[in-house]
């Protein structure tokens, strides 16, 4: 987001305001993400099995603020962004097991930072097939005057969530109304069958090569029968 981006919505004052604040979200993003670079390197040094697979982070774009304000009835200001905008600074952590997105969300819960909400999507999922889970978090940013706190929303999710997630959105994206129905069906479809393999690799992780083999033969078993 840049002072350009939001030329055509804020007067100069506001739009000089909300740009320093950006700074701040900023700041807390690298706050998050440095928190979750120590676990990643302990992780890597201490265990056989590292349960970050890669960490992402974004601010929100103008579009999306937009049309959250606009569902919440409300005009585009600084004060209505910071007021319903709770994930205008985003860290999403992606993890290989659905396991290992309950070990992070843990780490977080007892970092001793405080939480505002959190939503499990996974147990839960959203109606059109959407699974994550979100923890958002009141984070302090030390400036050189004082020491505002600032909402950072963390969505830790399996690979499997996290590719359905991009390009769902991808496939969606400005399609014709007739088509949205159909296409939504069918994702939602999609995110059944990846949650399913998500359990699969799971138990094949968990269970290791014997497992597997057990597997197989109840199959074998089951095609001689």
């Amino acid at each position: 987001m840049t002072e350009h981006d939001l030329r055509h919505l804020l007067e100069p004052e506001q739009r000089a305001e909300l740009i320093q604040k950006l700074h701040i979200y900023n700041a807390a993003i690298g706050l998050v993400k440095m928190k979750l670079d120590i676990w990643n390197s302990e992780f890597k040094l201490s265990s056989t099995h590292n349960p970050i697979h890669h960490v992402e982070s974004r601010i929100k774009s103008v579009e999306s603020i937009t049309a959250k304000l606009s569902r919440e009835n409300v005009p585009f200001t600084v004060e209505s962004v910071e007021e319903y905008v709770l994930d205008l600074a985003g860290v999403r952590v992606v993890c290989r097991y659905i396991n290992d997105v309950y070990q992070i969300a843990a780490l977080i819960r007892n970092s001793g930072m405080e939480i505002i909400r959190i939503r499990d999507y996974i147990r839960e999922p959203k109606a059109n097939g959407y699974r994550s889970y979100h923890i958002v978090l009141w984070v302090p940013v030390e400036l050189s005057r004082s020491c505002p706190k600032v909402p950072v929303e963390i969505q830790i999710r399996t690979i499997a969530m996290d590719t359905w997630a991009s390009l769902e959105h991808e496939i969606l994206y400005k399609v014709e109304d007739g088509e949205r129905d159909l296409k939504a069906a069918y994702l939602k479809d999609c995110a059944e069958e990846l949650a399913q393999i998500d359990l699969k690799m799971q138990a094949l992780f968990r269970n290791g090569k014997s497992g597997m083999t057990e597997r197989v033969s109840e199959k074998a078993k089951a095609k001689i029968s």
